[in-house]
């Protein structure tokens, strides 16, 4: 088949590097957003799709608006485009372009976690397990019929960064599954089910501020949910930002210390922080214009007082 790759984040890397290798498949094209500033210099720069795509020889189109690339998009005569993480909704003209249609990878297990964050959601909300799921696309957000799922289980130390990683390694052994029931004409449409749909939208840096109300475990969750993006931050009596990177949930306690009351902190037994249920060890942690450093090692070069607060 004759096809085309939609997509702009570095999740659909693998899958693209899978669709120029295989001899099964003719890749006519990429399309990929335009080049963004980036770095503090805000220096222009391509998505790395669209240099993998010219190493190899392919056409790349970078319309700042898909809804009105619609002839250069026919001129690609695709049977059919995947997309993956391409960051624009593909209006109806988009969707009819290709023959048989597009195919979307997406990161989750759906119809749960629909939206532009699964795989943080995924770890945040505590799921056992995650997954790409190879979908037709519709007009609706993530609310395409699924052709099939592939599926990882979520480990204890998963982090958004590292579910991020075996998902994109995952996508092009469920894309060359889908790819070949399409073709045999065996593929199924399986309809989702909107009562058990859940949304999770665009993530902001303000996200994640840490809630110290909540419980240990699910700030624990939330923790290992935002790394690397947008991260997780409080802020030390009033002041002093710290971020923090990687953390644990100690074992229910009766402590009575107001949320964020900091409970613990000494270089030899760490530092600890109440929370709205439990208490919440904090294990690596960064000072504005600081190095990461384990919290012993921080608590070496600074000082932090018992009753002291976090916010």
């Amino acid at each position: 088949m004759r096809l085309l790759f939609i997509g702009t984040g570095d999740i659909g890397l693998p899958s693209l590097e899978w669709l120029m290798a295989t001899p099964k498949h003719q890749l006519v094209g990429v399309v990929t957003q335009p080049d963004k500033p980036a770095g503090r210099r805000l220096v222009l720069t391509p998505p790395l799709v669209k240099v993998r795509a010219l190493e190899a020889g392919l056409p790349v189109l970078q319309p700042p608006k898909i809804r009105h690339a619609i002839e250069e998009l026919r001129a690609f005569d695709a049977d059919v485009a995947i997309v993956a993480a391409y960051g624009q909704l593909l209006p109806p003209a988009v969707l009819q372009v290709p023959r048989r249609g597009c195919l979307n990878l997406h990161a989750s297990l759906l119809p749960r976690h629909r939206g532009a964050a699964p795989i943080q959601a995924v770890i945040r909300e505590g799921d056992a397990e995650s997954g790409i799921t190879v979908m037709y696309m519709d007009e609706g957000l993530d609310t395409g019929d699924i052709l099939l799922m592939e599926r990882t289980p979520v480990l204890a130390d998963d982090t958004g960064g590292r579910l991020h990683d075996r998902l994109a390694a995952l996508a092009p052994v469920a894309l060359e599954r889908a790819l070949d029931l399409l073709e045999a004409g065996t593929a199924p449409r399986i309809p989702q089910d909107p009562a058990l749909a859940t949304h999770c939208g665009k993530l902001r840096r303000e996200d994640g501020r840490l809630d110290w109300s909540r419980p240990a475990v699910e700030l624990v969750r939330l923790i290992r949910a935002y790394q690397p993006w947008p991260g997780t931050q409080a802020v030390l009596e009033g002041h002093t930002v710290l971020k923090i990177h990687r953390a644990s949930a100690l074992p229910e306690s009766d402590a009575c210390a107001l949320p964020g009351t900091v409970v613990g902190a000494d270089p030899k037994t760490g530092w600890t922080v109440a929370c709205g249920r439990g208490l919440l060890r904090l294990e690596e942690v960064q000072g504005a214009g600081g190095r990461r450093l384990s919290a012993t090692d921080f608590l070496h070069g600074h000082t932090v007082a018992v009753g002291s607060r976090l916010s």
